[in-house]
């Protein structure tokens, strides 16, 4: 949800690229984080062990991380790159229990020399590490480790690194592609007054020396940046919810004194299941429960273990992002992050430049979720109010290989593209289906924006090439142009990229157009005056009379 401050007329960066002459420049790190080079194409991870003990005095952290992986090539190189970002550092290194001192730093990351000391399966390769990590100044906008306090002044920290990386805190291969097949246990160690909430389940706390170790236990795969300690003076509480896969274990971890808010708020988190269950299919994370944790921020989608800090009141920080009114009816942070679990968390992007997979289809979540308890009018005016947020400034697909973003229009624009689909598609069965089988086909998979198209072009049988092309690679809007020529109506596209034929229907009416660039009359009798003409508004395109 990071780029959503956008909404709020503020701009997140979360690269390390130059602006020069109105053209970026991209440097040797952003290419070394963004690619699967030949320094880690060779390896896949299969589990993470994090052990992380922060100090609040002094704004620093110490752990040690160990990497289970096989090794799926031949090595092009003896060096395998770990990334770290600065001022971290690893301070020792084994590999299969051996001692390794050969390995440097080159920035945010480490050039370990491994030699041809790697097995075909089961290496081992453990990371200590300590520093003073980057600080987030305003998470989660601004990523980094989060040294707060709670209202009673006692320490609260946490963690808010989409964008940014994981790699921020903790070493690790910080490529999206590469998901943990096997899961992550996350180890954290506190003063013995505080709690320490990661994700996936609780299995065990011990007491030891005025500290306590929590260890958490996700045995899906995850993403990097959803790997989070959460480390405050918690309350527990607990529910399940019947879901299309059995009883779901519901675990909501607050301050203290939130937990009576708390527990009326955190009742819409199964209202919330119910719809997208219903959209989307079953919830993805099963075995590892679904969390909701108060946060020291505003929200993240940490898989199964949702960040909270929407202050346990409806809407945007109180406010409708849509501006219909339907916004403060639910809880936008309980709705969207959730959404995630989705898109996002169960089907993960490949590279950052395909992000909108996962806010596009969450940001069209909000309206799923109005229309499950507030009817399908209700969610097109709430969807069709965002718009006023689209930015149309560059497209909604980044710079792929660089670690780069897109617009952050891929929001709210990236939902209208959806909803224009569905009103293209004209059979919400088979729109839901096909929600429904993206998330069954990719099941905790890592995409590309191609796999995505081509399931969505094949399942709705409609030409989308051009479709896609013109939401997500341009920021022109498709125009719609009528004109009156005696008394017929002739009509056409422009502002388009080549072959966008989109129908299009006409509002109230089962009466279709098929626009292309070129004129064509409305062979109907009943119309007869292009200022009668009106489009069904759920189409995301603009159109205008020329006279």
């Amino acid at each position: 949800m990071k780029k959503l401050v956008l909404l709020l007329g503020l701009i997140s960066i979360t690269t390390n690229a130059q602006v020069l002459n109105n053209k970026q420049e991209f440097t040797r790190q952003d290419s070394l984080r963004g690619t699967n080079n030949e320094f880690r194409n060779w390896w896949d991870v299969k589990h993470y062990k994090i052990s992380v003990e922060p100090d609040y005095q002094s704004k620093s952290i110490k752990g040690k991380t160990t990497i289970t992986f096989d090794k799926t090539a031949p090595e092009k190189s003896d060096l395998l790159q770990i990334d770290l970002q600065y001022p971290m550092m690893v301070s020792a290194v084994k590999l299969n229990g051996k001692k390794i001192s050969d390995f440097k730093r080159d920035g945010n990351v480490y050039f370990i020399n491994v030699g041809k000391n790697i097995k075909n399966t089961s290496n081992q390769l453990e990371l200590e590490y300590n520093g003073n990590p980057r600080v987030a100044v305003k998470a989660p906008w601004d990523g980094g480790w989060i040294f707060s306090k709670d209202e009673k002044g006692r320490y609260w920290m946490s963690v808010a690194v989409q964008g940014l990386g994981a790699s921020a805190w903790f070493p690790n291969k910080d490529y999206l592609g590469d998901e943990p097949d096997n899961g992550t246990e996350l180890e954290i160690i506190t003063p013995k007054d505080l709690v320490g909430v990661g994700n996936g389940r609780l299995v065990s706390k011990k007491e030891k020396n005025g500290k306590t170790t929590y260890t958490w236990k996700i045995v899906n795969p995850i993403n990097n940046y959803n790997i989070i300690p959460y480390i405050g003076h918690y309350v527990n509480f607990k529910d399940t919810f019947e879901g299309e896969k059995g009883k779901l274990d519901l675990d909501y971890y607050v301050l203290d004194y939130n937990i009576d808010k708390a527990k009326s708020q955190f009742e819409q988190a199964k209202l919330m299941l119910k719809s997208f269950e219903h959209w989307f299919g079953p919830y993805p994370f099963y075995e590892d429960s679904f969390k909701i944790v108060e946060a020291p921020h505003l929200g993240m989608e940490h898989q199964s273990g949702i960040a909270y800090g929407n202050k346990f009141e409806n809407g945007y920080l109180g406010r409708d992002l849509s501006g219909s009114g339907w916004g403060l009816k639910w809880d936008f942070i309980i709705v969207h992050e959730a959404g995630h679990e989705w898109f996002g968390n169960n089907i993960t992007e490949k590279d950052v430049a395909d992000m909108w997979i996962h806010e596009a289809f969450t940001a069209y979540s909000e309206t799923l979720f109005t229309e499950t308890y507030y009817g399908k009018d209700a969610a097109s005016e709430y969807v069709r109010g965002t718009r006023k947020a689209i930015q149309n400034d560059i497209p909604i697909i980044g710079v792929y290989g660089v670690n780069q973003e897109g617009s952050g229009d891929m929001y709210y624009k990236g939902a209208n593209m959806i909803h224009t689909l569905r009103t293209w598609m004209n059979n919400d069965e088979k729109f839901r289906q096909m929600l429904r089988g993206l998330n069954k086909e990719f099941y905790h998979q890592t995409v590309t924006t191609e796999e995505i198209e081509n399931y969505i072009a094949k399942f709705s049988g409609l030409n989308l090439n051009a479709f896609f092309n013109q939401y997500l690679r341009t920021v022109k809007v498709p125009t719609l142009e009528l004109k009156q020529n005696g008394n017929k109506v002739e009509y056409r596209y422009t502002n388009v990229v080549d072959g966008f034929t989109m129908a299009l229907r006409l509002k109230d009416s089962d009466i279709t157009i098929n626009p292309t660039t070129n004129w064509q009359t409305i062979n109907n009798s009943t119309i007869t005056k292009a200022i009668d003409v009106t489009i069904n508004p759920n189409y995301y395109i603009d159109s205008h009379i020329i006279y």
